[in-house]
């Protein structure tokens, strides 16, 4: 039968053994759950963990930053493996491209929904049980791989999305708190990178490897060992001590500390900061440069969840085969690798802004190489695929990172949050299009992308500051002054 099972009629167990994947995550999710959440949360407010400046990096730091790398090569695959089942979906099913949008769409919109729930989650439940939570639910998920019905597919995908969407922002969060200041900068920048560009080339190559013979389910079955992987790796990630602080857990915040070389110490209070970054969204300046940053993030979503994602669909409708395909954008991701501690090294050596302008230059060139392939009609799309995978796997390993060190205290977790909402936004964009009926060629998509990647590069090179070397609380400073001086 090749794996196929569209038709096949889904049956009362089948329907029951779906309503228990979701109720027992609902019952892990209540099991994991603290008590007096309330008088935690409270606590928690008044606790900042750091290491100091001056501390070096020991055997601790290098290992918490290979697991998190892991978890999130894990974490990204789930949601890269939809633009390689695309294909075999709409063969299976016998449904046009905008029906089997839906797919992606749902998934994205999970990853939306996700990253503000595990925001909550994570200080709630503890960065290592927000992860572990997200793992149960890809396990879960895998039940996918033997699904007969698209709709219950779509559903599905909602629900891996919203596990994949919480895992970068709790794994920058842990890093944050567990890594050196002077060594946090390019630590999120290289294991961001890296989890990105590794996560793309697990789904290509297991794709390259696996589905020429088992089809495209067996994407959705690999959430299973992976999963199941992600569960143990939980074994080797530590507990936020700031968590076990809040949680009365003296002495196991006391060790996880001394691990890593932090401290804890009181929270300062608004008064104390000197009202710092008071007036920081007023003024042209930093209008401009969340505009610049949004541009950018909405940039890198059309090109990830739009361009990249239905590239596989593209080339076998240029007549490779679905095996071929998959290793050609497996060699792009593989070529790109290497590059993610380039893009490390020149935001902490070189320049935070002009590290992040030189990503965008090359998601640039990469488009114009997309659109010089389409016009050829022929030629390999290795070359264009690996800059496009260099460039966007560096500026969403830079953007959130800068984006945090760009903006005032009492701005800060705001506008991030807002700069990683445009990532999903544009995928959603790139996909509602779909949907909509709105089908491009993969040069005019190209093309399309080209007018705010190229807005985006000019406006990060003219409102972007330069942070590194710098103190946060000297940018709160001149970003008042400048709201000061054009209120």
């Amino acid at each position: 039968m090749h794996y196929r099972l569209a038709g096949m009629a889904m049956d009362n167990f089948m329907l029951a053994g779906m309503g228990l994947i979701i109720l027992g995550t609902l019952v892990a999710a209540y099991g994991l759950l603290p008590r007096n959440v309330a008088a935690q949360r409270a606590t928690a407010a008044q606790i900042v963990v750091a290491a100091p400046e001056d501390a070096h990096l020991g055997l601790a730091h290098w290992g918490l930053m290979a697991v998190l790398t892991v978890a999130l090569v894990i974490d990204v695959m789930k949601p890269a493996s939809l633009g390689f089942t695309v294909p075999g979906m709409i063969s299976e099913y016998g449904v046009p491209k905008k029906t089997v949008s839906l797919v992606p769409f749902f998934a994205l919109a999970g990853t939306v929904t996700g990253s503000v729930l595990w925001g909550w989650i994570a200080d709630v439940y503890g960065r290592k049980a927000s992860i572990l939570l997200s793992a149960v639910m890809f396990v879960g998920t895998s039940i996918c791989g033997a699904m007969p019905s698209l709709a219950w597919n779509i559903a599905m995908c909602f629900m891996m999305g919203a596990a994949a969407g919480g895992m970068l922002p709790v794994t920058y969060a842990l890093l944050a708190e567990m890594m050196p200041s002077r060594h946090r900068g390019w630590s999120l920048v290289l294991v961001g990178g890296l989890g990105a560009v590794g996560g793309y080339f697990a789904a290509s190559g297991m794709s390259a490897l696996l589905q020429p013979v088992f089809g495209w389910r067996i994407l959705w079955l690999a959430n299973l060992p992976t999963g199941l992987t992600l569960v143990l790796l939980g074994a080797l990630i530590p507990e936020s001590a700031k968590f076990l602080l809040a949680r009365g857990r003296v002495e196991e915040a006391e060790a996880v500390m001394r691990r890593f070389g932090a401290r804890a110490q009181r929270a300062k209070l608004p008064l104390e900061t000197g009202e710092r970054g008071s007036h920081a969204l007023i003024g042209f300046q930093l209008y401009g440069k969340l505009a610049a940053l949004s541009i950018c993030a909405l940039s890198w979503g059309l090109i990830n969840f739009g361009l990249l994602l239905w590239l596989p669909a593209d080339l076998v409708a240029k007549g490779y085969s679905v095996g071929v395909s998959s290793r050609l954008l497996a060699e792009s991701a593989l070529i790109a690798c290497p590059t993610v501690f380039l893009a490390a090294l020149l935001y902490s050596r070189w320049s935070t802004k002009w590290a992040l302008a030189t990503m965008i230059a090359l998601t640039l060139m990469g488009l114009l190489l997309v659109l010089r392939l389409e016009l050829a009609g022929n030629g390999s799309p290795v070359l264009p695929v690996a800059l496009l995978i260099v460039g966007t796997n560096g500026i969403i390993a830079i953007v959130l990172p800068y984006t945090a060190e760009s903006f005032p205290l009492k701005v800060r977790g705001r506008a991030t949050g807002w700069v990683a909402a445009w990532t999903k936004g544009g995928g959603l964009l790139a996909q509602g299009l779909t949907i909509s009926g709105v089908t491009l060629s993969m040069g005019a998509s190209s093309l399309l992308v080209m007018l705010p990647t190229t807005i985006a590069l000019i406006l990060v090179a003219w409102f972007g500051r330069e942070t590194r070397g710098r103190d946060l609380r000297d940018l709160d400073a001149d970003n008042g002054q400048i709201g000061h001086g054009l209120a």
